[in-house]
């Protein structure tokens, strides 16, 4: 089992989960984080501290997408593994009004 990130961390990064992992599966991309679903523990200390709600069990409904999704960005972040919290990016909050369909037009695959 394995914790993923979702859409919801699409222009926030707010990192507050990245400092409480203790396997520092955490990966960074352009704007948002994913974690690598090979090495997570799934001990779910990283779920209730992101404030957008954007980490979620494999198990929850939409969890498969997510899971292909996070395996793909960590393999290709994989020189970004992040382990310290930093600031959230500058306008997180009007990111988190927007859309599942208009954060995914937000995601940046490369830095």
């Amino acid at each position: 089992m394995t914790y993923i990130v979702n859409d919801k961390c699409i222009g926030c990064k707010h990192t507050t989960c990245v400092s409480v992992c203790p396997v520092d599966c955490f990966y960074e991309g352009p704007n948002t984080l994913v974690i690598n679903p090979d090495e997570c523990i799934d001990c779910g200390v990283c779920e209730p501290e992101c404030p957008e709600e954007a980490i979620l069990p494999d198990t929850a409904n939409e969890a498969q997408e997510w899971i292909e999704f996070n395996a793909k960005y960590a393999e290709r972040w994989a020189d970004h593994v992040i382990t310290d919290q930093t600031d959230p990016l500058p306008d997180y909050e009007q990111n988190r009004e927007k859309t599942k369909e208009e954060r995914m037009a937000m995601f940046q695959e490369d830095w």
